[in-house]
């Protein structure tokens, strides 16, 4: 079945990186725009990047300039490099396809504070 995990995530003061990494199995990976979701707490999941078959990228506007998606297909994996982190980026962060088709993983925290 289609499966994501996700790692990378932790503690870190505004103004720091975190880079987020998610495995992909059970799909044919190289075929599929992929994108990073993240849901704060009491909040709906929205976008934050997506990336497509082509390596094309787009970002919401509240992290563009900031954070950095890409792509392996060899390994699988889709990553999220966040630069320059701020307190509302708090939040826990997914991987999914661009239409999020498949189920969701357990996603990785990622919180912001001093």
């Amino acid at each position: 079945q289609v499966q994501f995990v996700e790692s990378g995530g932790g503690l870190v003061q505004p103004g720091g990186s975190l880079r987020l990494s998610c495995a992909a199995s059970g799909i044919i990976f190289s075929t599929y725009a992929m994108r990073w979701y993240r849901q704060a707490p009491g909040k709906q999941r929205e976008w934050v990047a997506q990336i497509t078959v082509s390596g094309s990228t787009n970002y919401a506007d509240s992290v563009k300039g900031r954070f950095t998606i890409s792509r392996d297909n060899a390994k699988n994996t889709v990553n999220l490099q966040m630069n320059s982190l701020k307190p509302e980026d708090t939040a826990v962060y997914y991987c999914n396809t661009l239409a999020a088709r498949y189920p969701w993983g357990q996603g990785t925290q990622v919180t912001v504070s001093s």
